[in-house]
């Protein structure tokens, strides 16, 4: 309804003043929360419901990803155990396929976290660099307090259903900028798919490609279909989040119109500065 008026106010005005130029409505998203920003300029192109508290399930292993590189070394082996992988499976989470009694590489279980989204490889990393599950956790919401991440909480390292974890979309936009910046998290949130000895590992992320660098897919049935997405175009990088799509089609299509939105009004800003 709000949109219907905006767009008849600016028919108005145009008829009633031929001469004068009116910006168009942004475009609806049937997200429930969505949020894009030009990092290179500071411009918010896109701003819905961004302060509201909301479950961002496997957005969360951003942070994960953020803190393990801060607690360890690439070549560190981590040995897989029977609970990293029962604590997946028992839960119905998206896995690495990763085996107890395998031996792995931080750099190897950033992939299988980051592309395949495995849970396997979020316990195993908190495990080792909490050390334990709930001390690890402690650290990712000590993180998320230094980055002024001020409507964050999280209760566990993978984003599975948990009384008492939100986010909001403005700041997941804030920590994506952050992570972006580790050259590390860069790498694999741009990379399409992955090998290692037996392993590989695809980018759960549809929208790579045409100028998307990243960052993170994420669905439980609390928090709907989400998405962290990085974006260069133009000379610009842009920075969003669809947090609550009711299909995946959907939060890849409200992502594009938020990205096409931006780029469509940082052209028009740069031919009027000619």
């Amino acid at each position: 309804m709000r949109m219907r008026l905006g767009a008849l106010f600016a028919l108005i005005l145009i008829l009633a003043f031929p001469g004068t130029a009116v910006a168009a409505p942004a475009p609806p998203v049937s997200a429930r929360v969505a949020y894009l920003v030009d990092a290179t300029t500071g411009t918010i192109h896109y701003a819905k419901r961004e302060t509201r508290r909301v479950p961002v399930a496997s957005l969360t292993k951003v942070m994960t990803a953020y803190v393990v590189r801060r607690e360890s070394s690439l070549d560190d082996v981590i040995r897989i155990t029977s609970a990293d992988v029962s604590y997946a499976a028992s839960r119905g989470a998206t896995t690495g396929g990763l085996r107890a009694g395998e031996r792995l590489t931080v750099r190897a279980l950033l992939y299988a976290l980051l592309l395949n989204s495995g849970a396997d490889a979020s316990h195993a990393l908190a495990e080792r660099y909490g050390p334990g599950t709930r001390k690890f956790v402690a650290k990712m919401n000590a993180a998320a307090h230094r980055l002024n991440l001020r409507n964050t909480r999280y209760v566990n390292p993978d984003g599975l259903p948990a009384s008492g974890a939100y986010s909001t979309g403005r700041d997941q936009v804030t920590l994506a900028r952050v992570a972006m910046r580790d050259p590390v998290i860069a790498t694999i949130a741009k990379t399409k798919a992955r090998k290692f000895g037996r392993h590989t590992w695809h980018n759960t992320n549809e929208l790579l490609g045409h100028g998307v660098i990243g960052l993170k897919t994420g669905y439980t049935s609390a928090a709907g279909y989400c998405l962290s997405f990085v974006a260069t175009k133009l000379g610009h990088t842009y920075m969003g989040v669809v947090l609550g799509e009711a299909t995946e089609a959907r939060r890849y299509a409200s992502a594009r119109t938020m990205i096409d939105w931006a780029v469509g009004r940082t052209s028009a800003a740069a031919r009027g500065k000619r």
